[in-house]
């Protein structure tokens, strides 16, 4: 079982910078894909990125590319979210999600743990 705890959220101007944590317990998450997503109000869940066990191989949805890095420290058990020229339509909450079982790693419903999310505000 994987408890999964999200923070480093808040409310920031636009253009401005958040990094999110998502720091695991209850199992080593060196061997699993790790992943970032997001909900807004009314909204489907929607993937932001994700990155392989080991780190050598991430993805960044085209929402936040060139914006958002994601990385993991497996020492840390720990997997991050660098989130920087934020805009309004950024404005979500974000969950982490660990464990792919099936599909595409910004496939919601492929993993089987998730966070309880942290909240990001955005204003203009």
């Amino acid at each position: 079982q994987v408890q999964l705890v999200e923070s480093g959220g808040g409310s920031v101007q636009a253009g401005g910078s958040l990094r999110l944590s998502c720091a695991a317990s209850g199992y080593t998450i060196s061997r699993i894909h790790m992943g970032w997503f997001r909900q807004a109000p009314g909204k489907e869940r929607e993937g932001v990125a994700c990155i392989s066990p080991g780190g050598s191989l991430t993805y960044v949805a085209a929402a936040g590319k060139d914006r958002f890095t994601i990385a993991r420290d497996n020492a840390k058990n720990t997997v991050y979210l660098q989130m920087n020229s934020l805009k309004p339509e950024d404005t979500a909450i974000y969950y982490c999600a660990a464990q792919l079982l099936i599909g595409s790693c910004t496939n919601a419903n492929g993993y089987k743990y998730w966070g309880q999310g942290t909240q990001v505000t955005v204003s203009s």
